[in-house]
């Protein structure tokens, strides 16, 4: 799925934020109006379908494995059977539950998607918030290191390290996407710190002694909170489809079955050419329906919280 390329607004860089849309309006004092957000969030329709979608995707991995008959690697009826009666996915041609792997497939993937966003995010906003605060030789240093990092081709690093290192569970895989996946996110909270630092109510902060890491937490951080969320939501994306790309040509983890892993063994024991459209279509279309509803969230989560875009 192609990102909508971000507009860009007061303190921001061109083409820093991939799949953020309009301006980040979340430059508001903190303790904002909650009633107000949440009104106007559950009137966006993108905001209420995209969110429903994740949502019963996330409730079918976590409650799902609980009212399943067989385990996911079990050969647990005929093989290549079509949907129906027991196996509501069918069977695959050794006769395991596709639905089963399904349901799986689901969990791992939102584990992936949670544990490679949060590093990233941690790692971005850290380095994005001292080098905009900070400025000086400290901005440069940390500039330089996300720009070496910016031009690494981080997929095919990942490819590498998957290949070579030996190492293949899910929070290994989710802990190497997070380490290259935060360049962006560090040079779009920097230009927003960059925009805040000289306002009032820092400057008052610095003057009263207070430290550069509670200024961060108390009065930059809070001032950008939708900024900060949506970004969470676009690293979640990117998290999933960075995983089911690396599982699909089989690098990626291999105690554990995901969505990508199920498409890979589809292909492996020709799916395509046996008719067995039951066994492909689920985890291609899963990933499509979690990733792209992810992106439609985050359209109406701008224009929730950019006053300038909401529906009234």
């Amino acid at each position: 799925m192609t990102a909508t390329r971000p507009t860009t607004g007061p303190g921001t860089e061109a083409g820093d934020q991939p799949g953020v849309t309009g301006t980040p309006s979340g430059l508001r004092k903190p303790g904002g109006d909650v009633r107000e957000t949440l009104y106007f969030a559950l009137r966006n329709p993108k905001v209420l379908v995209g969110g429903a979608v994740v949502l019963v995707f996330l409730l079918l991995g976590l409650i799902g494995p609980a009212f399943l008959r067989y385990a996911p690697m079990d050969y647990a009826g005929p093989p290549m059977a079509p949907p129906g009666g027991d196996f509501p996915f069918g069977t695959t041609t050794f006769g395991q539950d596709v639905f089963a792997q399904f349901v799986a497939g689901l969990r791992s993937t939102f584990l992936v998607g949670v544990l490679g966003s949060a590093v990233s995010a941690v790692i971005g906003m850290t380095i994005g918030f001292v080098a905009g605060y900070r400025g000086g030789l400290i901005d440069e240093l940390l500039n330089m290191l996300t720009n070496v990092v910016l031009v690494i081709p981080g997929f095919v690093v990942l490819i590498i390290i998957n290949a070579y290192l030996g190492v293949r569970s899910v929070p290994m895989q989710a802990l190497y996407i997070g380490v290259f996946s935060w360049p962006w996110v560090a040079r779009a909270v920097r230009a927003q710190t960059l925009s805040l630092r000289s306002r009032d109510f820092i400057d008052l902060a610095r003057l009263s002694g207070v430290g550069v890491g509670t200024i961060l937490r108390r009065e930059v951080a809070p001032n950008m909170y939708s900024y900060l969320f949506m970004t969470f939501v676009l690293l979640f994306g990117g998290s999933i489809l960075t995983a089911a790309s690396l599982d699909f040509i089989g690098l990626g983890p291999t105690n554990a079955m995901s969505l990508g892993l199920m498409m890979n063994q589809a292909v492996q024991w020709s799916a395509l050419h046996l008719g067995l459209w039951w066994w492909f279509v689920p985890p291609g279309l899963g990933i499509t329906l979690i990733v792209g509803s992810l992106y439609v969230m985050n359209v109406g989560l701008d224009e929730v919280f950019n006053p300038k875009l909401r529906e009234t």
